[in-house]
């Protein structure tokens, strides 16, 4: 496969938030105004992207050769919240209206099965370290897509006449679904279509 292929897959195709339904919370919590949804992508772009190597390299290079890979799990999980207690920490110092804005949401990237999920997959699909890399940065450019788009979407709910019921949460579901559905229609008939399959 090639990487513009992994790419458009991790983005589009097999997007994490609207078709695999993976890491909702932060999703949901974060997406009620640009600048934290923004925020919030970056941080799991960054987080994606280095996890997955990182996690390539003790799988490949630690798990595999001692005969522990039943280890991966908590390897990987324990390599995700050292690289977000790092994340943290730097967001604080350098953007404190940021790391305010993003609350607990920012510790929650340690147990968002995105970040996790991606590395395993990685692990599973038997990617090359390089694609390990553009697959994670790639799922989480596809939650920074997803992320700002709902936050655009409930920004215009915010001001709009919604039924009592409907309001906050719930509308922003249904504005997920829907969004969902719409991320569904893309299919890897589109990379042989581009001749990238």
């Amino acid at each position: 496969m090639t990487y513009i292929a992994l790419i458009i897959t991790y983005v589009f195709i097999q997007n994490y938030i609207l078709v695999n339904f993976l890491g909702l919370c932060s999703f949901i919590g974060v997406s009620r105004d640009s600048e934290s949804a923004l925020g919030m992508g970056a941080s799991v772009t960054f987080v994606t992207g280095v996890t997955s190597v990182v996690c390539y390299i003790i799988y490949h290079y630690l798990l595999v050769p001692l005969h522990i890979e039943y280890l991966q799990t908590v390897a990987f999980i324990l390599v995700i919240a050292s690289l977000v207690q790092a994340l943290e920490m730097f967001i604080r110092k350098t953007s404190p209206s940021l790391y305010k804005a993003l609350g607990i949401y920012l510790p929650l990237i340690t147990t968002n099965c995105l970040v996790l999920g991606i590395a395993i997959i990685n692990i599973t699909e038997n990617h090359s370290l390089f694609e390990t890399f553009v697959a994670g940065v790639s799922a989480g450019l596809g939650f920074t897509l997803a992320i700002i788009l709902m936050s655009a979407i409930r920004e215009k709910l915010a001001i709009t006449d919604v039924p009592r019921h409907f309001k906050g949460v719930p509308i922003a579901f249904i504005s997920a679904a829907l969004m969902a559905l719409s991320f569904m229609g893309f299919d890897k008939g589109i990379l042989a279509n581009l001749h990238l399959a």
